[in-house]
C-alpha cells in the first residue's frame, strides 16, 4: 500500500489528483498537437499508471476534469488583472491584455488541445461558464465607461481579443499585439474614462 503523504487520506487524494491534472496540463502545454495517454501522465506525475484509475475512469474523464479545472484559472487570471485597474477604461484594457498574455504563454493552445481531448458536453459547459464569468466584469466596465450597449460592445472587444489571439499564435509578438490593441481601443477607452 502506498504511503500517505498528507495529514489525511482526503488531502492525499486531492494532492495526487492535482498532481495528475498538473502533469496532463504540462504535457499538453509542451505538445498541444498530441494527446498524452494515462501512462504518460502518470509517469510525468511520478505515479504508477494503475493509480490513475483511482482518480479517473478513462483518459477522456481525466481531460474532462482538466477542462473543468483549467477554465476557471483563465477567468481568475483575467479578473485579477481587471480588479487591479482603477478606471473603467483601464479595466477594459486589462481584460484585453490579460487574455493576450494567456494566449502568448500557451494557455489558448492548451484550451484547444483540451477541446480535442475532452468531451464536448463538458467543454461546452465549462466554456459557457468561463465566457459568462468573463463577460460580466467586461460588461460592467463598459457600462461604467458609458457604453450605450455594453452587450454588443463586449462582443466587439472580444472580437479584437480573438483576432489578436490568432495573430499571436501565428507568430506576432505579445508586445506588438498589445500595441495594436491599445492603438485601436485607446481613443475610445482613454478619451473619456469614467
Amino acid at each position: 500500500m502506498p504511503k500517505i503523504q498528507a495529514a489525511t487520506v482526503a488531502e492525499h487524494r486531492a494532492s495526487q489528483r492535482a498532481a495528475l491534472l498538473d502533469a496532463a496540463r504540462t504535457l499538453l502545454s509542451e505538445h498541444p498537437e498530441r494527446i498524452p495517454g494515462l501512462a504518460e501522465v502518470a509517469q510525468q506525475a511520478g505515479l504508477a499508471r494503475s493509480s490513475v484509475y483511482s482518480y479517473f475512469k478513462s483518459r477522456a474523464d481525466m481531460f474532462d476534469a482538466l477542462v473543468t479545472d483549467t477554465f476557471p484559472r483563465w477567468s481568475a487570471y483575467v479578473e485579477k488583472h481587471m480588479e487591479a485597474a482603477s478606471t473603467p477604461g483601464q479595466k477594459i484594457h486589462a481584460y484585453v491584455a490579460a487574455n493576450l498574455q494567456l494566449v502568448a504563454r500557451g494557455d489558448h493552445a492548451l484550451a484547444r488541445a483540451l477541446a480535442s481531448a475532452g468531451s464536448s458536453e463538458t467543454l461546452a459547459s465549462s466554456s459557457r461558464l468561463m465566457h459568462d464569468r468573463l463577460e460580466a466584469p467586461l460588461r460592467a466596465a463598459l457600462t461604467e465607461h458609458g457604453s450605450s450597449d455594453a452587450i454588443r460592445m463586449a462582443e466587439l472587444v472580444q472580437s479584437i481579443v480573438y483576432a489578436l489571439s490568432r495573430m499571436i499564435e501565428g507568430g506576432l509578438a505579445l508586445k506588438a499585439a498589445s500595441g495594436l490593441a491599445r492603438e485601436l481601443l485607446g481613443p475610445y477607452l482613454d478619451g473619456h474614462d469614467g
